[in-house]
């Protein structure tokens, strides 16, 4: 997640950044991994704020939502060690 990411969400509707303690959400930082619904992602992504992605934690089925390319442009690269994923 960025800043810039977490931001847009708060203004759809998302707010990921607050604490939700009856649901045990602890709120998201920059940094942290989520996973976001493909139409949230492929609407930060049309408003310039689009979060990395990890292609190997992506499921195929959002290919039906969000275009590979769009994905392929927010890529990161999944790290050798995967302990911290």
């Amino acid at each position: 997640m960025t800043a810039e990411f977490l931001e847009h969400q708060r203004s759809i509707g998302n707010d990921l950044l607050t604490p939700v303690p009856e649901y045990r959400f602890p709120g998201l930082l920059p940094g942290d991994r989520w996973c976001v619904t493909a139409l949230n992602w492929l609407r930060a992504h049309h408003d310039g704020c689009a979060a990395p992605v990890v292609l190997a934690s992506t499921h195929e089925s959002t290919l039906e939502v969000v275009p590979l390319e769009a994905l392929q442009a927010h890529k990161i690269d999944v790290p050798d060690d995967l302990a911290n994923l």
